[in-house]
Formats: C-alpha cells, structure tokens, sequence
C-alpha cells in the first residue's frame, strides 16, 4: 500500500477537502472515534470550520489475537453498544476459542470505555437533526465504525456519514447500507493494516485526546 499521509493531521486536512458541503456549516459536527480518530476529526473540524469532538469505541479483540476483532463496543450519553459479527464468533467457537475468555475480553474492554468516559469528561453535543461525521483514522474490519453508528442512531441526526482516510473494501462495503454516505480517499486492493498508509501512526495517548478535546 502507498504511504499517502504524513500523519493523522494531514489525512484530517485531506477529508476536509473532500468534504465541502459541509463548510462553515452549524449543523454539521465531526465525532473522532477515540483516540485515534480525535486528532483526525480535529483536523477536517478545523477545515470545514465546523464543531468537533469525540466518540469512545472499544475493539472487541480475538483472545489471544488482540488485533483481529470479533466485535465492538460504543457509547454515546450513557448508552453502551455491542456489535459483534455472529458468523465469525461462531467460526472461533467451533476453532477452540473459549466463550468465557471471548466474555472476559467484553468485561475488560467495557471496563476500559468506562474508564475513559470518567477521564475525557465528555461534554456531549445534541445532535438532534444535525449531520454528523463520523471519522476515524482508518478502517480494517469496519466493526467499531459500525458500533459507533448505532450508538449515534438515537440521538436523531439528519444524516450520518462516515468519513475516513483509508479502508478496506470489505469494511467499506459493510458499512455502506448502514450509513446516509461513506467517504473513503482509499480503498487498496492491497489492504494490509491502517498504518501502512501512513508515515506516522504512533499511538494516540489519553493525554493528547484530552488536549485536543480542551481546544
């Protein structure tokens, strides 16, 4: 895969372009799941002139195989959501993974989005009848984009729209049925991890989500 991005600020810089109709707009608000989607969403926040802040996601990860995620978790004004992709979990079953550690995971990661919900003091914007944005820095199984867009759903936004630098096909045409528009800058048929489209893809820090947060 190309490394088309510098960092998570140029690829933000880079949905901004492709996101005109929603310049200057009050009714429009760019969520970066965090942490890494934050300094994303700051970025085409900062270039459409439009409001931003976060949304706090959980991959549910394959014990043993942290990486590969069988679902996620996503909260928004108190309500937690789980998705989970139920052919898969049923295939890990069936392989030998083990119910009560796939449990154990769920207890850990919702544990971790409370946490982080205590930490970011959040202060949630009404997204009634507005279109919201959601960004990440990437997409690889498109599960947590997912729970984020069902943890939204009920605030009754005007539209939804996914927006994101990078992503595989499968991710994307996932979640294409479930959202009022997707923007995607690439889908590579050599899709391998989000960080190979970028030359730096450190880790985002709770400490730099808050940073940006109290902009």
């Amino acid at each position: 895969m190309k490394r088309n991005y510098s960092d998570r600020a140029e690829a933000g810089q880079c949905l901004a372009a492709a996101l005109p109709q929603f310049r200057n707009s009050t009714q429009a608000i760019a969520l970066g799941l965090a942490r890494g989607g934050v300094p994303v969403a700051a970025a085409a926040g900062a270039g459409l002139n439009i409001a931003f802040g976060a949304l706090i996601v959980r991959k549910l990860g394959v014990p043993g195989q942290p990486e590969t995620a069988f679902g996620a978790l996503a909260i928004h004004q108190g309500n937690v959501v789980r998705v989970t992709n139920p052919s898969f979990v049923d295939r890990l079953l069936q392989h030998g993974t083990c119910s009560e550690d796939m449990e154990a995971v769920e207890e850990r990661e919702r544990a971790e989005l409370m946490r982080r919900v205590a930490d970011y003091e959040l202060c949630e914007a009404d997204l009634t009848g507005k279109a919201v944005i959601l960004v990440d820095d990437g997409l690889a199984t498109g599960y947590t984009m997912l729970a984020a867009v069902e943890a939204v759903r009920p605030s009754g936004p005007a539209a939804v729209v996914v927006a994101v630098p990078v992503g595989s096909i499968g991710a994307y045409r996932a979640l294409r049925p479930a959202v009022d528009s997707i923007v995607c800058l690439q889908t590579p048929g050599d899709f391998r991890a989000v960080g190979s489209a970028y030359l730096d893809f450190g880790q985002v820090s709770d400490e730099a989500v808050i940073r940006i947060l109290r902009r």
